[in-house]
């Protein structure tokens, strides 16, 4: 891949401290871009920076909330300002979030919860984002959807459900607002990719659960995390210059939608 993909490109990932968003910002880093790292995990945040730093790059991350509105407008202001603006937004800040997965069990604070960080805080961070960009003249967006947002999942409850189809409407609503002004908005929507959280809700399923998932994927096997960051990093880079308002599914096509 092109080490000079993103050179001169300043990407923040919101969920960047751990799992996916660490993959992503890692190889985003790899790929030539300054790095701003979003997330709610100080020792995570400070971990990452470290690792990345003695990799020679430019990286600064900010401890945030994603459903507090003033904070990430602060945050993404101050990160634009030490990394030199902000061309790129990775909004990968989400997923079930320890919750249950069937209804009676799921409280009111559990909805709220995915509902708030899940919706609200895409819609905080690339509203924060987009006013840098229209500064820069354009500029990509990448929204998290799911297969579980797409069709009725095993693992994930309602609220992830709601909350990922949500995210949906909100990338094509915003992809037609902003496309004025350069600025691209598109989501993906992985199907099971084992990160750690993830990977313990699978742990628990039954194992006919874990079998009907399997079987359900042609290509017949679980994804590799690169697989899942290689189609991120391509909407987010000028390779998909023509290209929102879309949904890149990554499913192993477990899921073919028309």
């Amino acid at each position: 891949m092109n080490e000079n993909r993103f050179a001169g490109k300043t990407i923040l990932i919101t969920g960047g401290a751990g799992g996916l968003g660490a993959a992503i910002a890692k190889e985003s880093l790899r790929q030539g871009a300054r790095v701003g790292i979003i997330d709610s995990n100080q020792d995570a945040i400070d971990s990452l920076v470290a690792q990345l730093t003695e990799l020679g790059g430019e990286v600064a991350g900010c401890k945030v909330d994603v459903r507090e509105s003033g904070a990430v407008t602060e945050a993404f202001d101050s990160l634009a300002e030490r990394l030199s603006g902000i061309h790129i937004l990775i909004a990968a800040a989400g997923g079930s979030l320890g919750t249950p997965r069937d209804m009676a069990d799921i409280s009111d604070d559990d909805l709220d919860l995915v509902i708030d960080v899940n919706v609200k805080g895409t819609y905080y961070c690339a509203r924060a984002a987009i006013a840098h960009m229209k500064k820069n003249g354009g500029g990509a967006i990448v929204t998290f959807s799911s297969i579980g947002g797409r069709s009725a999942s095993p693992v994930t409850g309602i609220p992830y459900a709601a909350s990922k189809a949500a995210i949906l409407g909100l990338t094509r609503r915003l992809a037609k607002e902003v496309g004025e002004f350069g600025i691209r908005v598109n989501a993906i929507a992985p199907g099971l990719f084992l990160t750690d959280r993830l990977a313990g809700m699978f742990d628990q399923m039954s194992e006919s659960d874990r079998n009907d998932v399997l079987s359900a994927i042609p290509l017949g096997r679980m994804p590799e995390l690169r697989e899942c960051v290689e189609p991120v990093l391509f909407l987010a880079s000028d390779e998909s210059s023509y290209i929102t308002g879309t949904v890149l599914d990554v499913n192993g096509g477990r899921l073919m939608p028309n």
